[in-house]
């Protein structure tokens, strides 16, 4: 059975809405928070699905370098507000360097993984565009989709987040973290995915390695999260650094709790 939450749109993988959780007061508003992967192979059927979402705020996690290969498609008449960021210009994403340069084992994409994640929090462009959303958030313009790549390590924790200020039990949070192995199909992805990258990089990737590329493991946002603790010691002291204060916070409770 299909999870609720899922849009099974036709180009676009790993679309969801990451409301809907029971908190402390009620319960997260549904049709106000989305996240997916790119956008850049929709089909004209998924434009019109998000068209009929009414986004007010698009949040592109993405490299400049990220956006140039897979430019987003719009639907007519878009007018959603576009937070993007333009630090490290033309860098290449480090998974395309570990793809290229590794001997692509369980152990060492095991091993990127928690690097990546253990870092990520802290990436000046990450602290930016977290710090945007969270003010987009508290303004309450309307619904916003949040994405990356593949939608699921930036876009995965900066839902988790999300959820850490409306007060999601941490068991939900992870529940929606792992949701991406079921909404981005990792195990009937699998054999294609290996085989193309078999083909490009010209070397066979491990089944567990292709799989932690394609989907997520909880170790990896407790590894976020740890780093969280250990440089800023919680996670409300790194959102006040990053402009997200105890007010914005606030404000986004009272927006989106129901």
């Amino acid at each position: 059975m299909t999870d609720p939450r899922i849009l099974p749109l036709e180009g676009v993988e790993n679309f969801r809405d990451y409301g809907g959780y029971a908190v402390r007061g009620g319960r997260i508003a549904s049709g106000q928070l989305f996240r997916a992967a790119h956008q850049a192979r929709a089909t004209p059927a998924d434009l019109e699905a998000m068209a009929a979402l009414k986004l007010a705020t698009l949040v592109d996690l993405r490299r400049p370098r990220e956006r140039d290969n897979d430019p987003s498609l719009r639907h007519e008449g878009f007018t959603a507000q576009v937070i993007q960021c333009d630090l490290g210009d033309q860098a290449e994403a480090p998974h395309v360097a570990f793809l290229r340069e590794t001997d692509l084992t369980p152990q060492s994409a095991r091993a990127f993984f928690l690097d990546y994640y253990d870092k990520a929090p802290f990436e000046l462009r990450h602290l930016e565009l977290f710090g945007r959303y969270f003010a987009a958030l508290a303004r309450g313009d309307g619904p916003v989709l949040i994405h990356c790549t593949a939608g699921k390590d930036r876009t995965g924790l900066l839902a988790a987040l999300t959820h850490h200020v409306l007060g999601v039990h941490p068991d939900d949070a992870r529940e929606d973290y792992l949701l991406t192995n079921v909404a981005a199909r990792v195990e009937q992805r699998l054999p294609m995915i290996t085989q193309a990258l078999e083909a490009s990089l010209g070397k066979r990737p491990s089944e567990t390695a292709v799989r932690a590329f394609l989907g997520v493991d909880a170790i990896y946002l407790d590894a976020a999260l740890d780093s969280i603790a250990a440089h800023s010691g919680s996670v409300d002291a790194y959102l006040d650094a990053i402009g997200a204060d105890a007010a914005a916070r606030e404000a986004i409770r009272a927006r989106l709790v129901v």
